[in-house]
């Protein structure tokens, strides 16, 4: 029972909810000594792409603006990140400087530019918000490739930057009081820190003023407008906010994956984000994390299907029906297809639907 508005209105409002977090987080960090570190490296990208999922979702689930270009901010943050972090001799742009100045400033660089892009994007909806931001991703990808001082250039790329904070490497073994850990198992602890304080500020985010102002505006602007609501404001804000985790998620997973190249920010990465949140769940934080580690296994579920599956290719001899990387581009087709007809709530919708329904059991009518 609750006695106050703002018990009702917490984050962790029952004992059920604060019990499964911590058994999720629990689960989290014991995976770190269950998996190899092939695995965790796997998770770890995971984890920074659920960042950019938050972002996405913030912008199209919970404010309403279908947005296609969200690959283009993470590949600035990306970029911004390298520039910054990188070190080691080349023709690209390394100022090899420490983690606390290149996130933040992946952070707050691609915020500064969606909120500088925002006038443009807002005034439009719908479709027509759709083809413009596809337009900034298919701009972004010729820059990319164009400015080779700093990206490296079509097919050669370049690296990413040192996974180093305030000094301390990540990525490297180390020696915590007798206990022995990989640069693996460091990292991947390090991005699941990141993402659930991210996670928690997108959260109290949109319990705040601002994120019921986000909801009005996706219900109907026209509405909120009278109501007070600033719909130019309000739209510019989730913009801002959305490139602003974009970037990073960019910039960490340039430092896990050490290697970026522009060919890699294109469409299909804005398509990955979009499955992400449609088979996570619209409008839920939760419903993007379950998305992005979804949608980021899925291409070792492919592989796994080409070594067992008899009309698939996985030696790139061309001699089988389809290949891996075909058989993951239909695995993302079917199920956003599946979902928005069958599920439109997503992961997070199938696991209410499971708890709505024990929870009355046995009175399930």
């Amino acid at each position: 029972m609750y006695t106050s508005y703002a018990q009702q209105r917490a984050i962790l409002n029952t004992g059920a909810r604060r019990k499964s977090v911590l058994l999720i987080a629990g689960m989290a960090v014991a995976l770190t000594f269950m998996m190899p570190d092939e695995d965790l490296v796997l998770l770890s990208v995971g984890l920074a792409a659920a960042i950019g999922a938050i972002g996405l979702n913030l912008v199209t689930g919970y404010a309403g603006q279908i947005s296609l270009g969200h690959a283009f901010f993470v590949g600035l943050g990306a970029y911004t990140a390298s520039c910054l972090g990188a070190t080691g001799p080349g023709r690209e742009v390394a100022l090899g400087w420490d983690g606390l100045v290149w996130f933040p400033a992946a952070f707050v660089l691609t915020g500064v530019v969606g909120v500088v892009l925002a006038p443009v994007a807002v005034r439009l909806r719908g479709l027509y918000l759709a083809i413009v931001t596809l337009g900034l991703v298919l701009i972004g990808v010729h820059f990319f490739r164009e400015l080779t001082h700093i990206t490296g250039g079509a097919g050669l790329g370049r690296s990413g930057p040192s996974f180093t904070f305030a000094g301390f490497e990540l990525d490297v073994d180390r020696n915590f009081l007798g206990l022995v850990m990989t640069g693996e198992q460091i990292s991947y602890l390090f991005v699941l820190i990141v993402m659930i304080a991210m996670a928690a500020c997108a959260s109290n985010l949109v319990r705040s003023r601002l994120g019921r102002a986000f909801a009005a505006i996706r219900d109907r602007d026209l509405v909120a407008d009278p109501m007070g609501i600033d719909p130019f404001r309000v739209k510019m804000t989730a913009f801002g906010v959305s490139s602003a985790y974009a970037g990073a998620a960019g910039a960490l997973l340039a430092a896990i994956t050490g290697y970026i190249e522009p060919s890699g920010f294109g469409l299909s990465m804005s398509i990955q984000y979009l499955a992400m949140i449609l088979l996570g769940g619209l409008a839920s934080i939760s419903g993007s994390i379950a998305g992005a580690l979804f949608i980021t296994v899925l291409p070792r579920l492919s592989q796994s299907l080409a070594g067992l599956l008899p009309f698939m290719d996985d030696s790139g001899s061309g001699a089988g029906l389809l290949t891996a990387f075909q058989l993951e581009q239909i695995l993302y087709g079917l199920l956003i297809v599946l979902f928005v007809l069958v599920e439109p709530g997503g992961l997070v919708g199938i696991w209410n639907r499971i708890r709505s329904y024990w929870r009355s059991f046995p009175f399930t009518y």
